[in-house]
């Protein structure tokens, strides 16, 4: 393992320490001085103090591959999904500086280190640029988008625990927000079902060769690393002891990519079934009294500020260096690629979501929302996007 790989999986333990340190914090007996009085808990400090040296021990691990690759390490899924949950620890811990709030770090940390789980289901090898990558803009363009995105995912954690404070998750009907807050359990589950499942397989050494035809109509070799629920394009199985595939894919669809994806859903879907029937209670109701001592306007300014301030920097990289990059690499600043597509959706939700808080009517639990669909935008761009749509920035 290679020195960036062993500083990146130290940080990962250092994430998972914080997070069980916040937890106590917001659960745990409050300290006493040696009069017995109740002095306050220390386990927060504890943890913002772990949760630095994971971001001293990620930023590391982005340094040194920089240095070993000699380009920012953000050119692929393993790398960006990286530098994602990097850029959000380091959202987390500015914020925390600020407001001191013990509960963020328990939803927040918890999505770094899936973001950065997830991250190894993919290539970890280094590999060579793409032309259209070899050039100063990766850094400039890439480097502010995952930024911006970091900062915005901190709205989203601030988002969710606004919800989860205010809103009543025991009543037995089951309405629109409780229905919300649920599926928001559901995709948490879901990524920590695929992590484990994508490496169980790994572990097992499962692969399953195909031959199809690609998008220019040649004849082309694909290993799926999970059983292929949906076949390539006029694929033909070469691993005579695997499952055939369910479905046949156009080749405008990057079929392994979504076999991938209805494994994830479908392990999820199951592991979420499976804690409901154990627990015979919402996923939210096991979660709600980590925030029960939450101030509820706290959250709302948090996630309102981490949106003001990331707005401006996805604009700036997000739209503006990317127009500028594509304009140098592709001869046109704008050409309706679907990440182009999605990355002026998310520009033009946020800036209507900073529109519409200036409506006293849309703070508080309609603004957490409205922070909890932006994220899922940026998700969707970053991996569905990504993964599913063949496009010019499939490379990634």
């Amino acid at each position: 393992m290679s020195l960036s790989m062993i500083l990146l999986t130290i940080a990962f333990f250092f994430y998972l320490v914080a997070t069980v340190l916040y937890a106590v914090s917001v659960t745990g007996r409050k300290w006493r001085n040696k009069e017995g009085r109740v002095t306050g808990n220390n386990w927060g400090l504890f943890g913002y103090i772990t949760a630095i040296g994971g971001l001293v021990f990620a930023l590391g691990y982005f340094v040194t591959r920089w240095i070993t690759v000699g380009f920012a390490p953000v050119s692929n899924m393993f790398e960006y999904l990286t530098f994602f949950g990097i850029t959000l620890s380091l959202a987390f811990v500015i914020i925390y500086g600020i407001y001191r709030s013990n509960v963020l770090g328990v939803i927040t940390l918890p999505v770094v280190m899936l973001m950065i789980g997830y991250a190894t289901v993919f290539v970890t090898d280094y590999q060579p640029l793409q032309p259209a990558l070899q050039t100063y803009w990766l850094e400039i363009h890439v480097l502010t988008t995952g930024l911006a995105q970091g900062i915005l995912a901190v709205s989203f954690g601030a988002g969710v625990v606004y919800l989860l404070r205010t809103i009543d998750l025991k009543r037995k009907k089951m309405t629109k927000r409780t229905f919300g807050v649920e599926f928001i359990m559901y995709t948490f589950i879901t990524l920590f079902a695929f992590i484990v499942l994508t490496n169980a397989f790994n572990a097992f050494g499962y692969e399953a060769q195909f031959t199809y035809v690609n998008e220019f109509e040649e004849p082309a070799e694909i290993i799926y690393d999970l059983p292929p629920i949906f076949g390539p394009n006029e694929g033909e199985l070469l691993s005579s002891d695997r499952m055939e595939p369910w479905f046949e894919m156009p080749h405008w669809i990057d079929s392994d990519s979504l076999n991938t994806t209805a494994w994830a859903f479908g392990s999820g879907l199951v592991l979420f079934g499976a804690v409901r029937l154990i627990t015979r209670r919402r996923i939210g109701t096991l979660l709600q009294p980590f925030v029960k001592r939450v101030n509820p306007d706290l959250m709302d300014e948090i996630s309102y500020r981490a949106i003001a301030i990331g707005f401006p920097l996805f604009a700036l990289g997000g739209l503006v260096f990317a127009m500028i990059w594509a304009q140098i690499a592709w001869t046109r600043f704008w050409g309706w690629d679907p990440k182009e597509v999605w990355a002026l959706i998310t520009f033009l939700f946020y800036a209507a979501y900073l529109h519409l808080r200036l409506n006293r009517s849309w703070q508080g639990e309609p603004s957490a929302w409205l922070a909890v669909v932006g994220f899922a935008i940026i998700m969707i761009n970053l991996i569905f996007v990504n993964l599913v749509i063949a496009g010019l920035h499939s490379y990634a």
